[in-house]
């Protein structure tokens, strides 16, 4: 052992666990998966970039190919030369690339798998639209990092004033993660990425509409759409890929089926191959004959004759099944955002890619205006000299030599150093009159730039504006036709499609029995009338909630346990108002010594910027609160998760979702309500029991609802237990600390009894209130009809309640046009 140096004992598994996490990372970062800026790999941007500072632009003589590999390995890329081949080989596939970067001169591969030529055989240059990807590299649009010498520099990104993402798509398997992204249609991308710019609150359904689906640059078919939209809303997904077929008819009754288009990276021969194969074995017996008249012209021409008295559309279904001719394409959208990989959606491609070529935008800008300024400094220390020229000729002939006469014009005329070098090195032949004309009007010109540049930086509008022309731009330049047709699959359409996304009642009996019925069934009535029989009972039975929901929305339900359940509100079963409904085990797997005390209604799970920023919160019958992320309810799983951990003898009883900004009001059955920020309580996970929301009275007291309130224009509706209830301003109840007893929220006596309910309400012509006893009786009223009344009063009867019957639940029904409208014609 050398001097200096000594053993230091490691753990193996800790050296093992950390030598491997640095290597995952590098494979990651630097190799694998390709940023997504400029949805290139370090390869891929190291190959473009090395042949640019080699000058092979479009319009410049072809350089051999193992003269660009050099350069690359030498200066930037110190891997194999045959990974850098094999990159620039594939950049230069017509099949491989939507949009290829590199023009290649010689054997590059063919569809049949040929390798492609040595590298010495070949030749290559950049493309036009490759150009497009490295355009203003030089004015300090990205930055710039060390080699792995430090003896140059290279680009971090590429300033890609094309959307190379998704235009090109990416493919590359990291340690413990892949990706897969197919190509599109470059128009069809541009013009997505200008209505993003225009809207940026567009959902991805609006984006679809611009961006169909892939673009292979095999053409083909996809097959069906569902794996398309799937892929756009979660960027996982799986598309069926096709190839395009036509069958021909032939003389003496026979047919033809003739191939022009195959999927995306099916190999042609082998496909072939396989294909004489199954005629071989005997598994397709419908074919004579199979060959390939593919020529330069056409690229792909697959003929297979058909036997006769063999119907060929049979035959064709059977080489889908059978062959490579029907494959897969299973898109995983993961790339590098920051140096972090991603899983992205169609709408975070194209948001990601806008924010890159505004930064672009804005670095171009700063440096073309630094350059403008410069160079009007110039200008102007040379306009001085020509106002004074007698004086500067006559100084400078006095001057002994350049140092003195650059001192001397800097103190007679307060030039700087640039100013009085630029003088001094002027030609004469700038003293003309005609020179002195151009260098006021370049002068001019420069000072209109320079107020164009700062005006592009004080206004992002022209900065997106910019963005917008300069997509315009290229796709004018490379845009074209979608080479890839999708059709739709059989049996696409679901269930989904063929109900109407209608309002209904969702009724939940005490001993779960759960159904569902339009909304518009349910009739207004006048205050204080006897309602009219809304659910059959069985036994001792009665509606214990009862709420609105669309056909289309998820349901998450919350039990008492503190369990969360999902189920689609079509998929419950509809019943007119008087049916009990159906039994909620055989719809979910909720366990049977448990009941449902809460739910909320979510549009859909797919919007990651909705579901990130939304909260749900959760009260229990002793006063506990929690607040959940509702990103940790975005998984649906059949046997339900853990939503929050209920201490012995307390129950969940609320749960709301809220945007992280809302306020809390919580009510007990004494009478008192607590009303605090929801900022208040921090996020936890689902396995957490909460904080302390408000204290109870008593032993016998308990919390009956939870509200979650936006601002103090709303009021509070409270209704006892015996039909009494009124509306109070939200503002008379007072913002505190959670945890503490609160405020008198109703004057609570025999007569009224306790708290039953507490709702959030507004004084409109349009909201309803639908009120539920235990013995089924329902009503509905307008909200406008209740009177509203202080804090510390019993209120007003909503309800004549009858002996032994109490207030079950409490619903707001808020009705569209077309609800009044039926309502109307069922009273004719």
């Amino acid at each position: 052992m050398a001097e200096g140096e000594k053993i230091v004992s490691r753990i193996i598994e800790e050296e093992m666990k950390s030598a491997y996490i640095d290597y995952s990372m590098s494979v990651i970062v630097s190799r694998a998966l390709p940023d997504v800026r400029d949805g290139l790999k370090p390869v891929h941007r190291r190959v473009l970039y090395g042949m640019s500072e080699l000058g092979l632009a479009s319009n410049r003589p072809y350089k051999k190919s193992a003269r660009i590999v050099g350069e690359v390995l030498g200066k930037f890329h110190p891997h194999g030369d045959g990974a850098v081949y094999d990159t620039m080989v594939r950049m230069a596939q017509e099949w491989s690339l939507r949009y290829p970067l590199v023009d290649g001169q010689g054997n590059f591969g063919s569809l049949d798998g040929d390798n492609p030529a040595a590298m010495r055989y070949t030749e290559a240059r950049l493309r036009k639209i490759a150009e497009e990807m490295l355009v203003d590299l030089e004015k300090d649009t990205v930055d710039f990092k060390l080699n792995f010498d430090d003896s140059l520099s290279e680009p971090t990104v590429l300033p890609a004033r094309i959307p190379n993402l998704l235009v090109n798509g990416a493919s590359g398997i990291a340690v413990g993660m892949a990706t897969n992204m197919p190509p599109h249609n470059l128009t069809e991308v541009v013009d997505a990425t200008i209505a993003y710019i225009d809207n940026r609150d567009i959902e991805i359904p609006e984006l679809a509409q611009y961006v169909k689906g892939p673009d292979f640059p095999t053409g083909g078919i996809i097959y069906g759409v569902e794996g398309i939209h799937k892929a756009y809303a979660t960027g996982r997904g799986r598309v069926v890929m096709r190839a395009k077929a036509d069958i021909v008819e032939l003389k003496g009754e026979r047919e033809q089926i003739i191939i022009s288009e195959i999927p995306y990276q099916v190999n042609k021969a082998s496909t072939l191959a396989k294909i004489d194969g199954l005629v071989s074995e005997k598994k397709i017996e419908g074919i004579a004959d199979a060959r390939d008249e593919s020529g330069r012209g056409e690229p792909v021409r697959l003929v297979i004759d058909i036997k006769r008295d063999f119907n060929a559309r049979v035959v064709l279904n059977q080489l889908y099944q059978l062959t490579p001719l029907q494959s897969t394409f299973s898109i995983n959208n993961v790339a590098l955002v920051k140096g972090r990989p991603q899983t992205l959606n169609l709408k975070d491609m194209i948001r990601h890619y806008v924010d890159h070529r505004h930064e672009v935008v804005v670095r171009r800008t700063k440096y073309e205006l630094e350059e403008a300024r410069k160079r009007a400094h110039i200008l102007e220390g040379l306009l001085i000299a020509l106002d004074h020229l007698d004086e500067v000729i006559a100084l400078i002939r006095a001057s002994r030599d350049g140092d003195v006469a650059r001192a001397g014009l800097i103190e007679r005329f307060d030039l700087s150093e640039l100013q009085a070098k630029a003088i001094l090195d002027m030609r004469l032949q700038r003293l003309t009159g005609l020179e002195r004309e151009k260098l006021q009007a370049q002068y001019q010109e420069l000072k209109e730039k320079i107020d164009y540049l700062e005006s592009v930086l004080d206004d992002e509008d022209l900065r997106m504006t910019i963005i917008k022309d300069e997509l315009n731009e290229v796709k004018d330049k490379f845009g074209d036709d979608r080479r890839t047709e999708i059709t739709y699959a059989d049996g696409e359409i679901t269930i989904e499609d063929l109900i109407a996304n209608d309002d209904m009642v969702i009724t939940i009996t005490n001993q779960g029995y759960i159904k569902r019925t339009n909304a518009s069934e349910y009739q207004a009535q006048g205050r204080g009338g006897v309602g009219s029989k809304g659910t059959g009972r069985k036994d001792a039975d009665f509606v214990e909630h009862l709420f609105i929901a669309r056909t289309h929305n998820y349901l998450l339900f919350f039990t008492e346990k503190g369990k969360c359940y999902w189920l689609k509100v079509y998929a419950i079963p509809s019943g007119e108002r008087s049916h009990r409904g159906r039994a909620i085990q055989n719809l979910i797997n909720i366990d049977r010594d448990d009941s449902i005390k809460a739910f909320i209604t979510v549009e859909n799970f797919d919007d990651k910027d909705f579901v990130d920023s939304h909260y749900i919160m959760m009260a229990t019958r002793k006063g506990q609160v929690k607040k959940t992320s509702l990103r940790d309810y975005s998984r649906p799983r059949t046997n339900g998760i853990i939503a929050i951990n209920i201490a012995e003898g307390d129950e969940l009883i609320e749960a709301k979702l809220t945007n992280g900004e809302s306020q809390i009001v919580m009510a007990v059955k004494s009478g008192y309500a607590v009303r605090f920020e929801e900022e208040k309580v921090r996020v936890m996970g689902r396995n957490a029991m909460g904080v302390r929301g408000i204290s109870l009275q008593d032993e016998a007291d308990e919390v009956v609802g939870m509200v979650v309130v936006p601002n103090d224009e709303k009021k509070i509706l409270v209704v006892s237990e015996k039909g009494f209830g009124k509306k109070t301003p939200l503002s008379e109840y007072r913002l505190t600390n959670r945890g503490v007893k609160g405020v008198k929220t109703m004057n609570v006596a025999e007569k009224t009894g306790g708290v039953s309910a507490i709702k959030q309400v507004e004084d409109t012509e349009d909201e309803d209130l639908m009120i539920i006893t235990r013995n089924g009786i329902t009503i509905r009223m307008k909200v406008a009809d209740i009177s509203s009344l202080s804090r510390n009063t019993m209120g007003v009867k909503l309800i004549s309640i009858r002996d032994g019957d109490a207030i079950a639940s409490v619903a707001k029904v808020v009705e569209r046009e077309d609800d009044e409208e039926e309502t109307e014609e069922s009273k004719e």
